[in-house]
């Protein structure tokens, strides 16, 4: 399959490292959830790697939300993109990180670190959650207060569904007022992140979809399948969908 030739439209820098790339490009149908890739020539090579979808499918540009890293060769040349400069894309989207392939339930957890945000802004953003699920609750935990990316956007969930979907930040490194200073397991060890969500995380009630860098994947699903809460697989229903995204 070709790849398709994408026009960047506008780039949101929230920090020096932390950014979103907004792009028009004519690709295919794709679900909430889902991920593309972008890629550019750098040196004598094609290098491609798969993003996330921040828009929900039927809102365009298509928005990719991306952090730069040491060395990379991609990352650190897309950030230097400006309005009207190509990049390319796959036509077709991909991924089952969708809430197609979660199991009804009461209650909707999901769980970011960093720009795992993304897909479940891309989900919020469509009317699906709110049709399925009762209660919702959006987590993101960052290193830096000014990693805490798309408030507005998140403030429209609380204003679509004041009482049903509730909002926690978690900061790791810094005190930061309206936060927890916090890793996301160790919030669900000792109470505090329900305590604070006013919802318990129960087998029976909860379906819970995490997306973040592998370490916190790992450590979140290790105090859940405590809690009695087991991986989701169509062979055996569970409770905990997961995404690494790092």
């Amino acid at each position: 399959m070709g790849w398709v030739k994408g026009q960047v439209r506008e780039i949101k820098r929230w920090t020096d490292r932390l950014f979103s790339l907004c792009v028009d490009a004519d690709i295919e149908p794709f679900k909430a959830g889902q991920y593309n890739r972008l890629r550019l020539f750098v040196g004598e090579e094609w290098v491609g790697r798969p993003y996330s979808y921040v828009n929900p499918p039927h809102s365009r540009p298509l928005e990719f939300h991306l952090v730069t890293v040491p060395e990379g060769p991609l990352t650190n040349r897309l950030i230097h993109l400006q309005p009207g400069d190509e990049v390319e894309l796959m036509p077709r989207s991909t991924g089952l990180f969708t809430l197609d392939q979660v199991p009804d339930a009461r209650d909707l957890w999901l769980f970011a670190t960093g720009t795992g945000l993304g897909p479940f802004l891309s989900m919020l953003g469509t009317d699906e959650p709110w049709e399925r699920f009762q209660n919702i609750r959006l987590v993101h935990s960052v290193r830096q207060a000014p990693d805490l990316t798309y408030r507005d956007t998140i403030r429209t969930f609380v204003e679509r569904a004041p009482g049903r979907f509730g909002y926690v930040p978690m900061v790791s490194r810094e005190i930061c007022e309206g936060a927890l200073c916090a890793r996301i397991p160790a919030t669900i060890d000792d109470g505090r992140l329900e305590n604070l969500a006013s919802l318990a995380i129960e087998p029976d009630h909860a379906q819970v979809m995490i997306c973040g860098n592998p370490d916190m994947v790992r450590d979140t699903q290790a105090v859940l399948k405590a809690r009695g809460l087991r991986r989701h697989r169509r062979s055996q229903p569970g409770q905990i969908t997961v995404e690494n995204y790092w």
